[in-house]
């Protein structure tokens, strides 16, 4: 007969082995997950010619198509499944976030826990098929439209291609925002977010061929590559300690008595992190500001005056273009922030349940100090955002560096990589957290 203590040992490690398992089992399911999304960004929509395509996206590469190419992988360039990503869903999220300020229904919705959590999510999910079908057919329509030197784009346009198309990307989005979802609920971190990140991640090999082989033809020089190597090794220590700054504000809960017993009395923090809007301030200032190089692509040869001023000081890398980039960062940085996060509603849920502010009356005098406090830490967020967002930028338009990994797909891949190893250590620390229970429990029984 085994005695107590090889009872107890057997069951911990039993326990910690079978947890063990189960990360083990998460984290194969998101790269399983990730390596399907791979695959489908090589398989063409049917009907194009690649190398016209190719020759496009090439003049193409510095304005929107290349941004959204980077995040979807290479596949828009390719024009393959998974042409459109997971923008379409991306937009129909932010669409929601929007709505939900302005409209009484949807804001009903948020104060419905679950059940209006659900509602959201079908909401956004049917949003997301609505611009997927639109974008997708957009898309058709100007690749119809594109003739270059290496000959038509489309072999056969017509409608059914248009049908084809349409589908087959309607149906790509669809299928990734499921596996976002899968990944999400069955593997480790936010699904939609590592999607990007991967398509991301999937350009750097190329970048650092390109810049090694500028660099094998004396184009730049190799002192010029290592101080390149530091400088990014640098932002991404400082977007990590920026992303983790926060201001927490003392909150102070008082004693009430239940019979004889004394509860509460105790204080807690509320976290402001200094950069509340994430990497939305910057999605949405590159959007605006390269759409119109993206047209003057388009109006190529074209004498219009429009098309040469744009192209002259709207350009990637000129100083009205940058001057603007900036600002429109700082801006889209206070909006989103104050759309996020609603200073009267914190104040609110702190009055409900008894919690204060020291210093600070309960209600509109706690909401006015949040409000002070969080424009102060979104001044010192936007002024990095902007910072993190144009220095890539410089890089881009005086040295030609094809830096796939700066700006916005910096911020996105180091937040995103931040999230994935907070949650795998959370998947430890409840494992571990369960093991001291069972190891309690079993200690209890053996008395």
């Amino acid at each position: 007969m085994p005695s107590a203590a090889e009872r107890l040992a057997s069951n911990l490690n039993m326990g910690a082995f079978s947890q063990a398992t189960e990360l083990k089992k998460r984290l194969w399911f998101t790269l399983g997950a990730l390596i399907v999304f791979r695959i489908g960004t090589f398989l063409p929509i049917p009907g194009i010619d690649p190398n016209s395509l190719q020759a496009f996206f090439t003049q193409q590469a510095g304005g929107i198509l290349g941004i959204f190419d980077t995040f979807s992988g290479g596949a828009l360039g390719r024009m393959g499944l998974f042409a459109l990503g997971v923008m379409p869903y991306i937009s129909a999220s932010i669409i929601m976030t929007l709505l939900q300020s302005s409209i009484p229904s949807l804001k009903n919705l948020k104060e419905q826990g679950s059940q209006g959590a659900r509602k959201r999510i079908q909401i956004t999910r049917y949003a997301t098929v609505l611009i997927a079908a639109i974008q997708g057919y957009g898309v058709a329509v100007g690749l119809e439209s594109l003739q270059n030197t290496g000959g038509q784009v489309v072999i056969e346009p017509g409608l059914f291609f248009r049908f084809t198309t349409v589908v087959t990307l309607t149906g790509g989005t669809i299928f990734l925002m499921w596996l976002g979802e899968q990944i999400t609920s069955r593997g480790v971190g936010n699904g939609i977010s590592l999607i990007i990140t991967a398509g991301i991640v999937a350009n750097l090999p190329r970048a650092v061929v390109s810049t090694l082989e500028l660099g094998r033809t004396g184009a730049i020089s190799s002192v010029f590559i290592l101080l390149l190597i530091i400088l990014v090794i640098s932002l991404i220590i400082f977007i990590v300690f920026i992303e983790k700054g926060q201001r927490r504000l003392v909150v102070q809960y008082p004693k009430r008595q239940v019979g004889n017993k004394m509860f509460g009395g105790q204080s807690s923090h509320l976290p402001l992190k200094i950069n509340t809007a994430g990497v939305i301030p910057v999605i949405f200032a590159s959007s605006v500001l390269l759409l119109p190089t993206t047209l003057t692509g388009f109006g190529a040869g074209s004498e219009s005056g429009a098309f040469a001023f744009i192209s002259s000081y709207l350009g990637r890398g000129q100083p009205l273009y940058l001057l603007m980039f900036g600002a429109m960062v700082v801006f889209f940085a206070f909006f989103y922030t104050a759309i996020v996060f609603n200073p009267e509603e914190q104040a609110e849920n702190l009055r409900k349940y008894g919690g204060f502010i020291p210093g600070y009356r309960p209600g509109e005098n706690t909401s006015k100090y949040i409000d002070y406090v969080l424009t102060r830490l979104t001044v010192i967020g936007s002024i990095y955002l902007a910072f993190v967002a144009l220095l890539p930028e410089l890089l881009i338009s005086r040295y030609s560096i094809p830096f796939y990994l700066g700006g916005t797909s910096l911020l996105i891949t180091v937040v995103v990589m931040m999230d994935f190893m907070i949650q795998v250590q959370s998947h430890l620390f409840s494992h571990q957290y369960a093991g001291i229970l069972n190891k309690t429990k079993l200690k209890g029984r053996n008395r």
